[in-house]
């Protein structure tokens, strides 16, 4: 597994529409594992294979919840911050009847990094897609998990978070992402 480059804002692929995966093979399962070690290394809960260089339909989404335990009388635990990694693989996603209902949530971007902004979206989405092997799924999702589907889904279509912002939104998100990367030259 290897730890891949992830492109930044203005890198001109990020605005590439990625090609269908139609070989389901060892090297997808290969580029897949290193697309989940360069997210949790980032660290990110999404990854479009694009954003590594790859203009294929494949992301990997890990919203690592935490876990909240449960202790007699209020005691204190080294583990108490413990996340669970619940990894997810879209291959080919597609998006079916979104709802009419928004929701509204501050998102960031890896290829955008130290920037959020609130972006609106269908609140509940049915998707379909496939696993590493091809085989065929569907399932309605809501809250963090539709959204942020829906979030890596756009760079599948060469669309970035900031695109869904005004042009005065966009352009302050971009001048504190020029001032973020002078500070820290």
């Amino acid at each position: 597994m290897a730890i891949l480059p992830i492109l930044e804002v203005p890198d001109p692929r990020l605005k590439t529409v990625s090609e269908p995966v139609t070989v389901f093979d060892d090297e997808l399962k290969t580029l897949i594992a290193d697309m989940f070690e360069t997210m949790y290394d980032a660290p990110g809960i999404g990854l479009a294979a694009i954003q590594v260089g790859v203009p294929k339909r494949i992301l990997v989404i890990d919203l690592q919840e935490p876990v909240e335990h449960d202790h007699e009388h209020g005691e204190h635990c080294d583990h108490d911050h413990e996340v669970v990694r619940d990894p997810k693989v879209f291959i080919n996603p597609e998006i079916l009847d979104p709802s009419n209902d928004l929701n509204v949530y501050s998102e960031g971007c890896l290829s955008v990094p130290e920037q959020y902004a609130d972006v609106e979206r269908p609140a509940t989405i049915t998707a379909r897609w496939q696993d590493v092997d091809g085989k065929q799924y569907e399932e309605k999702m809501d809250g963090l998990l539709a959204t942020c589907l829906q979030h890596e889904m756009d760079h599948l279509e060469g669309i970035l978070f900031i695109d869904h912002l005004s042009r005065l939104k966009r352009q302050m998100v971009l001048k504190k992402l020029a001032k973020h990367r002078k500070e820290a030259a």
